[in-house]
C-alpha cells in the first residue's frame, strides 16, 4: 500500500526538532528519521532547555528555527506514579504541551506531530476503540491526570488547525515497549516492571512473586520502533485536509489517529510469557487488593491501515529482543530507572 503514495509532505533538508529525543519514543523516532534519510535532526538536552519554561522555549525556537516539530517529551509513569503524583502529571505535561505547541504555531512551523496516548479514551467503551470514543464517558481513575493533559494537547492542536490552519496532527499510540524503557520498580509501566521483577526473582532464586491486580485485564503492546516508523510515515503521508484522508463515521476529517497492532493479551498471560523467557519457574501470586486499571484497551487501527501503515514487529520477537536488551544494559549499568 505504501507504494501508492507519490509525494512526501517532508523534504530531506527540513530541520526536524524532536522534543524528548532521549526518551523511549523520542529516540525511536530519531532512529526512524535517520533510517529514512532525514539527517537534519535538532535535539536538545533537558539541562539546556526546560520545556516547562515558555521564555526559554521561545528563545530556543528563535535561535534554531525548526520547520518540523515532533513533541515526544512528557512526564510518564505507571499506575503507582499516577496515584502518588497527580498534580505533577497534570501540571508538567500541560506546561510542556502548551509551550511547545503554541510556540511552534507562532514561529511558523510547517508540520507538527503531537504524541498522545491510548489512556485518553474512556474506561468503559466499545472494543476495539475507535477514535470517535474520545470524550464519550469517564476516564480510568488510575491515570486520569495524565490523560487529561494529553486530551488538552490533542485538542489544542485541533483548535489551532481549525482556527489558524496550523498543520498539526496527533498519533495515539497504545502501550509501548522496547529499548529505552523505564524499569523503575515502582514508577514504570506494567511490561518493563514485570521484566525487571521476574529477572531479579530468577537471579535471586525467589520461590514466588506477587503481581498487582487480578491479572484479568487485557492490554495491547506496540514495539517502540514500530511507533517511530509510524510517526515518520504520518509526517510524510498524512494530510487530514486531503479528500483521501481518513474520516470519522460522520464523514468529518480526523486530526488524530490510533497507532497499535490491533492485538491484545491478558496481563496474566503476559506475566507467564515473561517468566518463561527469563527462565523463572516460581509461583505467580496475584494481589487482588491492588487496582487493575482499565479492563480492556484494544485500539481500532483501521484508519492508519487505510493510509498504508501497519506494525511489522511481532510481539514474541519484540518481547524477546526487549528482554535481551534489558539484560545487556543491566550488565553495563545502563538500565533506566
Amino acid at each position: 500500500m505504501r507504494n501508492m503514495i507519490k509525494k512526501s509532505l517532508l523534504k530531506k533538508e527540513d530541520k526536524i526538532f524532536v522534543a524528548g529525543h532521549k526518551g523511549m519514543a523520542g529516540s525511536a523516532i530519531c532512529r526512524s528519521l535517520l533510517h529514512k534519510g532525514f539527517e537534519n535532526i535538532l535535539t536538545v538536552d533537558r539541562n539546556d532547555l526546560d520545556l516547562t519554561d515558555n521564555h526559554n522555549v521561545r528563545n530556543w525556537f528563535d535561535t534554531y528555527q525548526p520547520s518540523i516539530v515532533v513533541l515526544a517529551a512528557a512526564k510518564v509513569g505507571g499506575i503507582q506514579a499516577n496515584r502518588i503524583y497527580p498534580a505533577d502529571f497534570l501540571l508538567e505535561n500541560l506546561k510542556i504541551q502548551n509551550n511547545v505547541i503554541e510556540t511552534a504555531w507562532n514561529k511558523g512551523v510547517k508540520r507538527f506531530l503531537f504524541l498522545g496516548s491510548s489512556c485518553i479514551y474512556p474506561r468503559c467503551t466499545p472494543q476495539p476503540i475507535r477514535e470517535e470514543s474520545l470524550l464519550t464517558s469517564s476516564l480510568e481513575s488510575t491515570n486520569e491526570w495524565y490523560a487529561l493533559a494529553k486530551i488538552s494537547g490533542l485538542k489544542l492542536c485541533e483548535a489551532l488547525r481549525t482556527q489558524h490552519g496550523f498543520d498539526a496532527i496527533t498519533l495515539m499510540p497504545t502501550n509501548l515497549y522496547g529499548p529505552g524503557d523505564n524499569y523503575h520498580p515502582e514508577n514504570s509501566h506494567v511490561l518493563p516492571a514485570m521484566i525487571r521483577r521476574f529477572h531479579e526473582a530468577n537471579e535471586q532464586g525467589v520461590s514466588s512473586i506477587k503481581c498487582w491486580g487480578t491479572g484479568d485485564p487485557y492490554r495491547e503492546f506496540l514495539h517502540v520502533d514500530d511507533l517511530g516508523d509510524a510517526c515518520v510515515f504520518a509526517l510524510e503521508n498524512w494530510d487530514p485536509s486531503s479528500s483521501q484522508a481518513p474520516s470519522d463515521s460522520y464523514g468529518n476529517p480526523l486530526y488524530f489517529l490510533n497507532v497499535g497492532t490491533g492485538i491484545d493479551i491478558k496481563i496474566r498471560d503476559l506475566a507467564s510469557t515473561i517468566a518463561k523467557i527469563v527462565g523463572y519457574k516460581g509461583e505467580i501470586i496475584w494481589d487482588k487488593s491492588k487496582p487493575d486499571g482499565t479492563p480492556k484497551k484494544q485500539l481500532d487501527v483501521s484508519r492508519l491501515l487505510q493510509l498504508g501503515w501497519k506494525s511489522t514487529i511481532s510481539f514474541e520477537d519484540g518481547l524477546k529482543n526487549t528482554i535481551q536488551h534489558f539484560r545487556d544494559e543491566l550488565k553495563q549499568n545502563k538500565v533506566r530507572i
